[in-house]
């Protein structure tokens, strides 16, 4: 196939690509985004803003805490042991998952078509053995 069809083929099949493979995002992109989202977790925690916990947490994770509880998710997010974890040290993202390392709480984050959300807090690694977490997913 050679001229003009073989490039309009082309340019079509580009204007399809481009704008999918661009919404991927590169690992350090994703990095950063799943950083920026552990970091408000972390800031909202702080804030002991229990409407913005909520909407933070990955829908699966948001059921789990109110199926425990029997109650919406706002009016018992802050009896959850979710210890303050300080400053984001490092994230590692693994396609649309990602774990990310505070200065004392890990937090595993899911990607989502709305963002990054929270998929696990509160979260203590142990020897030989899955992390444990205060607030997951099921």
């Amino acid at each position: 196939m050679s001229g003009p069809r073989w490039r309009t083929r082309f340019s079509l099949l580009l204007c399809v690509l481009v704008p999918v493979l661009a919404a991927c995002g590169t690992v350090d992109g994703r990095a950063a985004d799943a950083s920026a989202a552990a970091a408000s977790f972390e800031r909202v925690l702080g804030e002991r803003d229990s409407a913005a916990l909520c909407a933070a947490l990955a829908p699966g994770t948001r059921g789990e805490v109110e199926d425990a509880e029997k109650k919406p998710c706002v009016e018992v997010i802050g009896a959850q042991d979710l210890p303050a974890g300080g400053t984001v040290r490092e994230v590692n993202v693994y396609g649309r998952q990602a774990r990310a390392v505070l200065a004392s709480d890990t937090l595993f984050l899911s990607q989502f078509p709305d963002g990054w959300k929270v998929v696990a807090a509160g979260c203590r690694p142990r020897t030989g053995q899955p992390y444990q977490c205060s607030v997951k997913g099921g």
